[in-house]
């Protein structure tokens, strides 16, 4: 019912923070969509339209930017060319967004601190979309507390016993690879947590419920019961896994709010659109004054959260700095601007906006959650706070 091009413009891509490397990059996304492999895809099958899109996007060469190589060092993959992917397939696909950075983000700490075999076993068949992959770190009573986790993992001889559960997990019940956090008591908190891969053919592994949500996604609460697998599948050294969920979500934090860009764009389109054919009173939606004071705001605060989002993520790439409030900063702002920006696109769009199918009634559905997940706004709010009163 979209009147708009699936394909973002990009005039923003002369700004300092970007290569021409990245131009090519674009450029390939926007073959990847050009191609109609998203239109051929049943979104009404949510399970089968990830793996659809996963595959898709690994044969399109997309996901070699966010899944490192088996023989790659993770910490080098470029978060700007990750943020660049995610506000490009946010615009066009949110299913694709969510479908990209997961394999991202469920393999990053097996590149990160799996042994040599774990990577060259598991790397190459999510790269190339054959595999799905998780990261299952959430638990009911440990969201933005990671510290308070109770999911355990005891040694035992050769192996590791895993009991507990994890919610909230993206990819969970179709995934052919975890990345789970465990405690394994070396010392309190989140020092005590180690990090494991699991599959899901593991004894004593399962589904305990799939969650659905506003906007579809593959969610689902995963039970470990007496799950034993071997001591071999955990990553980097016992008591190491907090660090390595840090050191991945930093690779991928300032995405979250690249995709929020994406999606803000996206509505800015389809409402400049609506607002340029929708007669009303002698006139266009777009001549009327409200409409313009609206669309400035909107197109204001879209270009300020992608300031603050590639600030972060060159911060990270070139500066190789912390960009702890950085990239807080650009998720806030971004997640909260996308709100407003896709709300008042609704808006405009009247009753049109609020029925099922309409692109703008999606981003609707689509953004809310990103307000949440990896840090909800609040906080961000106090991590940001919390980085201005350190002494310096």
């Amino acid at each position: 019912m979209s009147s708009v091009a699936k394909v973002i413009r990009r005039e923003w891509l002369d700004w300092p923070f970007f290569e021409p490397r990245h131009q090519a990059i674009g450029s390939a996304l926007d073959r990847f969509v050009q191609s109609g492999a998203l239109d051929k895809i049943d979104h009404d099958d949510v399970d089968g339209a990830c793996r659809q899109l996963v595959r898709a996007m690994g044969e399109a060469g997309v996901l070699d930017c966010a899944v490192a190589a088996p023989d790659g060092d993770a910490a080098t993959i470029d978060s700007r060319s990750i943020c660049l992917s995610r506000e490009s397939l946010a615009y066009a696909d949110g299913l694709a967004d969510f479908a990209f950075a997961m394999q991202g983000l469920g393999s990053g700490a097996i590149a990160l601190g799996g042994s040599a075999e774990l990577r060259k076993a598991v790397l190459p068949k999510v790269r190339s979309g054959e595999w799905l992959s998780a990261f299952a770190l959430s638990e009911k009573d440990a969201g933005s507390d990671v510290a308070a986790m109770s999911c355990t993992a005891r040694a035992d001889g050769d192996d590791y016993v895993i009991d507990g559960e994890k919610t909230w997990i993206s990819n969970g019940g179709i995934a052919d690879v975890y990345t789970l956090f465990a405690r394994t008591g070396e010392a309190p908190g989140a020092r005590g947590i180690s990090a494991f891969v699991v599959f899901p053919d593991d004894p004593g592994f399962g589904i305990a419920d799939r969650i659905d949500v506003i906007a579809p996604h593959p969610l689902a609460t995963l039970r470990f019961t007496n799950c034993r697998i071997p001591a071999s599948r955990r990553l980097g050294a016992p008591g190491g896994g907090f660090k390595l969920a840090m050191q991945t979500l930093d690779i991928f934090r300032a995405s979250v709010a690249a995709a929020a860009v994406g999606f803000a764009r996206r509505a800015l389109d389809e409402a400049l659109s609506h607002a340029r054919s929708r007669r009303m009173f002698g006139a266009t939606l777009g001549d009327l004054q409200l409409t313009q004071a609206a669309l400035g705001d909107m197109a204001t605060e879209v270009d300020a959260a992608a300031l603050l989002t590639y600030r972060a993520a060159w911060r990270r790439d070139v500066q190789k700095l912390s960009t702890t409030r950085e990239a807080a900063m650009a998720k806030l702002t971004a997640t909260e601007t996308a709100q407003r920006v896709i709300d008042r696109a609704v808006q405009m769009f009247g009753g049109r906006g609020v029925r099922k199918g309409e692109v703008v009634e999606s981003l609707y559905r689509e953004i809310r959650a990103l307000r949440i997940y990896e840090g909800a706004t609040e906080v961000q709010k106090l991590i940001v706070a919390r980085e201005l009163l350190k002494p310096r």
